[in-house]
């Protein structure tokens, strides 16, 4: 049995998580609003607001499934102690503010769970590993921007085919429009599916430490702290990857805004449902590859595209180390 946390540091890690949600909120804004402000159907500043309410309001719609896959599905509950989540947050923070900096889309999502593997297996070797929970999400690296990519091209099409005879001012018009509501549904499933892995972290600490009874749950409390602190980082924004989600990997109308956006939304309503924690970074950048793709191969910048795969390459094991150095370094002070 771990030695049980004083009270303010316990609330020190759970202050911690929530500043990790925040920087999740920030450097994932670009997911939800890249597309509605490069089309310019909206200003940053009105576009960053609409994701945050969004991002807020998106535990109304969603269960709880993906905060219970990153709580009790990745790492055995059983070996999380105060220092295994202190590892796993500061390695996740740590590379979110690395790749925020240097304006790359790399996954929050993957970053934490990066660190929450690289702390659990500093403290208990690999068998601290859930690995069919894992397996699951290191799958959907793979999976998410492919299904994007793949829903988001076949709606490009789709849509290009019926309106075919259509007046090109009439389309600009009517999917100006049509983006305020997939913008929406994609902050909604953004909101879903990444606020509830900083729930996952909070409540497998509270449950480490006898605060939750014998089963685990996701209080309410922990529920609204989470949406509200990603909202908040929404709202602040994060510039220098919109920039690159926006108008560097291809120019958008506002027509291939809608049907990226939707393919997105999407593919992040299902993997919620199955209680995946997937990237919604991968997830918008496969989509809007997509349908810069349908238009002509050339359309898209692959150097852009491809820098950006590494990155996602390298954040699991990236924040995994990360995560174990801060793991053993709290060791010095315990």
């Amino acid at each position: 049995m771990d030695i049980a946390l004083s009270l303010p540091v316990l609330i020190g890690l759970i202050a911690t998580a929530l500043v990790f949600d925040f920087l999740n909120g920030l450097h994932d804004a670009a997911n939800s609003i890249a597309t509605i402000v490069s089309t310019r159907v909206l200003r940053p500043r009105y576009a960053v607001a609409w994701a945050a309410f969004f991002n807020f309001i998106a535990f109304l719609f969603f269960g709880l499934h993906v905060a219970q896959t990153v709580g009790v599905g990745i790492v055995d509950a059983a070996v999380v102690d105060a220092r295994v989540i202190f590892g796993a947050l500061m390695g996740a923070i740590s590379w979110n503010l690395v790749t925020w900096w240097a304006g790359i889309p790399s996954s929050s999502s993957h970053a934490l769970i990066g660190g929450l593997v690289g702390a659990g297996m500093t403290k208990a070797g690999t068998s601290a590993v859930l690995w069919a929970g894992l397996t699951k999400t290191t799958a959907a690296i793979v999976l998410s921007p492919l299904t994007g990519f793949v829903l988001a091209l076949f709606l490009i099409l789709a849509v290009s085919w019926l309106l075919v005879r259509a007046l090109p001012g009439s389309v600009d018009n009517w999917f100006r429009r049509l983006q305020f509501v997939s913008a929406s549904l994609y902050s909604l499933g953004h909101g879903g599916n990444d606020a509830q892995k900083t729930m996952g972290i909070i409540a497998v600490l509270l449950f480490s430490q006898g605060q939750m009874g014998s089963e685990f749950h996701v209080p309410f409390w922990v529920v609204v702290s989470c949406q509200a602190a990603m909202g908040l980082g929404t709202l602040l924004g994060g510039w220098r990857i919109v920039h690159t989600m926006g108008s560097k990997i291809t120019r958008l109308t506002p027509m291939q805004g809608f049907c990226a956006e939707a393919g997105g939304a999407m593919t992040l309503f299902a993997a919620t449902y199955l209680g995946i924690p997937v990237s919604t970074t991968h997830t918008i950048t496969g989509a809007i590859v997509g349908v810069g793709a349908a238009r002509k191969v050339s359309a898209v910048r692959w150097n852009v595209a491809n820098r950006i795969v590494v990155a996602w390459i390298i954040t699991l094991p990236a924040s995994g180390i990360i995560a174990a150095m801060f793991y053993l370094l709290s060791g010095l002070w315990s």
